[in-house]
Order: structure tokens, then C-alpha cells, then sequence
């Protein structure tokens, strides 16, 4: 196995179900894949790690994958954060910045955005990211980048996502203990868009679903910018286990039953499909039986999903409508629940494909491993060119100065 590679990136996904490991590395500027990992979860009770020994022994087996795959040793990963703890909240702040208009600086930016965080949140909160909607500066709105610009007032809206803050260290100490370092922390939704979103979405709005086990993460993007961030407690854990109960069988039984035969709109089943079952004696099942089950629960998700747009006050900026990732996204018929619920057309959030990456990963379950890897790379761009952007002025300084 050769030796770590300063270019690497690898992203950790621990989900309810299935813990995920996924190296690329920057090719002639490009990311290539190198190799992933998938294991069961272990330790996990309703998406949340309830116990860390074995939450740490299923990282450390997708790692040992995703290591032998790239043929090189991981030790440093980006980890994600989501489930039912997540909370979003928009805020603002300003200063004026005296009696005559000057230019903004950098400086003032920053300024800006501290009064607009200084807000009070419980203990247990922790902040995840914060996202710059807008600046306004003398009462004009809409501005991205007011350094540079001239006037005497500055204001900045803010969307602060926050998690709670034991949820977050159960997931870095977790990653610790199967001998990763977290170098970075990515709210998994936003993973999931940076994945699956195209810039006309963002712009136009979009309601982003990321349906995982335990519980779906969405985020709304409108005019290019995050404009609301929630959790919903419901995944597809809880279809399988109604189908389990229903039907009176083993979950794991119920599983392959939804993956098969389910679908979430009853209509679109004929009415007179039948399989036979072993339950625990062979038995004749009407489809439309699963499908009664599944379209009440697909319904609840969806007026959950609702309830909280209405809530954040975007249910009417979705112009470009909603789009379903993450493994319950596949779930037949949930388009249309969606479409019929929301009233917006919706779509199934497909992630781009990496160079060299297999085609079985380009699938909605794997969209926020691979929005993870991307942002962190976006984002290692962005501090590079502000870097060499603060280096050149210190140069013109210095030159200036002789």
C-alpha cells in the first residue's frame, strides 16, 4: 500500500443504514476516484450513533475498503452531519461604518457577518455553517460581494445551519476511534446539492429531499443561495417497518418486499398482481396490499415536508420544484406523491459521476458521499485563491512601501 497522498480527499458518510467511505484525489484538475467502502452500520438508533464501539468498528471496515481500493493509507476524512438534530435559522446584522461613505473592506465583511451570528442559541447547539443570502449595503439588496463597493451602511442576511452539538462529537470521536482525524464538517443535505443541483435550480428554487433511514434532510436554495435548512423525522426505516407490521413479518423480510414489489401511489398497481409468499407458510399477496401501506406513509413525509417549506416561508419559492435523493428516493411512486402533495414538479436527484468512478455508485444513495467530496474540494478552492488573493496585496503593499 503505498503512502498518503496530500491530494487526496475522502468523505465520511455514517448513515442509519449503511456507513460509506469515499477517496478521490485531484488529477490535472480534475477528481478522480480512487476507491470507496460500504458496510452495515452498526450502533445507530434512530440516526443517531447510540453506541460507539461498533459505530467506530463498521468506519474503521469501510475505511480498511476504501484503503485496499486506493491502495493507499487514509487517515484524515470529511464527515458529515445530519438527521433529526438539524436546525436552520436566518438572521441579520450591520454597522454604519460613519458620517461619510467609504469603501467596504474585507474587514468590514467580516464585521458584518459577526453581528449577524451574535445570536443566543441553546448550549447544546453548535454552528455548521454560515451561509451569506445577501449583503445590503446604503438599503440596496441583493449584493454578493460588497468589498470594494462605497457606501455608509452595511447589512448582511445569514441562514445559520446548527446540529446539535453532543450528536456532532459522537461522530468525530467515532471517526477517531477507527483512526481518522475530521478535517472538515458538511451538513449532508448541502452535500446532497452540491451532487445533484444544476445553478438554474438554485437560482429559480429548489427544495432538495435527501430521504435516509431514520429521517430526511432538505434544503432550499432560492435566487443561487440557501434559504432554509430542516430535518423531518421520518425515512425509509419507517415505510419497511410498517410494511413489517402490516403484514406481520420479519423486517428484513419487509425490506426486500418494498425494494421488490412496493410502490408508494396504490393506483398504479394492478389490481389483480399477486406474489406468493413465505409468511412463515406460503401465502398469496395482492401488491395493492403493500402499496395501501406504503402511500399513507409516503403522504406523512410529504406533508411533513410541507408543513416545515411553510414554516421557513419557501413553500411558493420552488420554482424549479423539489428533488428526492438518498436511498429512499427510489421508492416507486414517491415523484408523485411529492408532485401531488407540494404542487411542484419533482425529480430524482442523480449525482454527477467522477472520472473513473463505477457506474453503481452513480445513484442517489451515494449523492451525499459524493457532494461531501466535492464540496470539501470546492471549498479547499476557494480558500487557495483568497489565499493568494491576500498575498498579492500584502506584495503590492510591500513594493508600495519602497
Amino acid at each position: 500500500m503505498s503512502q498518503k497522498q496530500d491530494s487526496m480527499i475522502v468523505a465520511l458518510d455514517i448513515g442509519s443504514a449503511f456507513t460509506r467511505v469515499l477517496a478521490v484525489d485531484l488529477n490535472e484538475g480534475a477528481l478522480r476516484y480512487r476507491g470507496h467502502g460500504v458496510v452495515e452500520s452498526a450502533g445507530m438508533r434512530k440516526g443517531l450513533i447510540a453506541d460507539l464501539a461498533p459505530a467506530a468498528k463498521a468506519v474503521k471496515a469501510a475505511n480498511e475498503q476504501a484503503e485496499r481500493m486506493a491502495r493507499a493509507n487514509i487517515d484524515e476524512c470529511v464527515v458529515g452531519a445530519g438527521g433529526p438534530h438539524i436546525r436552520g435559522i436566518n438572521t441579520n446584522g450591520g454597522f454604519t461604518l460613519g458620517n461619510r461613505m467609504r469603501e467596504i473592506t474585507a474587514e468590514d465583511v467580516h464585521t458584518a457577518v459577526g453581528r449577524a451570528r451574535s445570536i443566543v442559541l441553546p448550549p447544546d447547539r453548535e454552528i455548521l455553517h454560515l451561509l451569506r443570502r445577501q449583503f445590503i449595503l446604503d438599503d440596496q439588496p441583493g449584493i454578493f460581494d460588497p468589498v470594494g463597493m462605497v457606501g455608509a451602511q452595511l447589512e448582511v442576511d445569514l441562514h445559520i445551519a446548527t446540529c446539535s452539538g453532543s450528536a456532532f462529537q459522537s461522530t468525530v470521536t467515532c471517526a477517531n476511534r477507527a483512526g481518522l482525524e475530521v478535517s472538515m464538517a458538511v451538513l449532508e443535505s448541502i452535500a446532497a446539492a452540491e451532487a445533484t443541483l444544476s445553478p438554474d435550480e438554485r437560482e429559480l428554487g429548489v427544495c432538495l429531499l435527501d430521504i435516509g433511514a431514520h429521517s430526511s434532510d432538505m434544503v432550499v436554495f432560492f435566487e443561487g443561495t440557501v434559504a432554509h435548512t430542516a430535518s423531518v423525522p421520518i425515512g425509509g426505516a419507517h415505510f419497511t417497518n410498517d410494511l413489517a407490521i402490516g403484514l406481520q413479518m420479519p423486517v428484513a423480510q419487509a425490506e426486500e418486499l418494498k425494494r421488490q414489489f412496493g410502490n408508494a401511489v396504490v393506483t398504479a398497481v394492478p389490481q389483480q398482481a399477486e406474489i406468493e409468499i413465505a409468511n412463515p407458510q406460503p401465502q398469496i399477496l395482492r401488491l395493492r396490499t403493500i402499496a395501501e401501506i406504503l402511500e399513507p406513509r409516503a403522504r406523512e413525509l410529504m406533508c411533513f415536508v410541507k408543513d416545515s417549506l411553510r414554516q421557513g416561508g419557501v413553500l411558493d419559492a420552488l420554482g424549479a420544484g423539489c428533488v428526492l435523493t438518498g436511498g429512499g428516493a427510489m421508492l416507486p411512486g414517491m415523484l408523485d406523491v411529492t408532485e401531488s402533495q407540494l404542487r411542484v414538479p419533482a425529480r430524482t436527484g442523480m449525482p454527477v459521476r467522477l472520472s473513473h468512478m463505477p457506474g453503481e455508485l452513480v445513484h442517489p444513495a451515494f449523492a451525499t458521499t459524493i457532494g461531501m467530496v466535492l464540496y470539501a474540494h470546492r471549498t479547499r478552492m476557494t480558500r487557495a485563491a483568497e489565499n493568494n488573493s491576500f498575498r498579492a496585496k500584502l506584495r503590492a503593499m510591500f513594493a508600495a512601501s519602497f
